[in-house]
């Protein structure tokens, strides 16, 4: 069985960004900002490090929309985002 869970960390969130290399037949993913707030965008628009809904330091969300739509940037220097995708199992054959 393929695992149905994906980790990625990004550090350089000095510009906008879309979620990098989301898995086939991921449903939904959480996001975590790990040591400075971070900035998200769910409409394919990028944020600015004062605009789009801020994610405080420690905070987390589950994201379970479009997740190719998703932009997120840093808030304040130094920002991580913590992203684990979730996808449905693949079938034991």
């Amino acid at each position: 069985m393929a695992a149905n869970t994906s980790y990625q960390q990004l550090t350089s969130l000095s510009s906008a960004q879309a979620l990098p290399s989301i898995p086939d037949g991921a449903y939904a993913a959480l996001l975590q900002a790990e040591t400075q707030a971070v900035r998200i965008r769910a409409d394919g628009t990028n944020p600015t490090a004062s605009v789009g809904h801020l994610l405080a330091a420690g905070a987390s969300i589950e994201w379970t929309q479009n997740l190719a739509l998703v932009r997120v940037i840093e808030a304040a220097a130094s920002a991580k985002l913590n992203i684990t995708y979730f996808r449905v199992p693949t079938p034991v054959q």
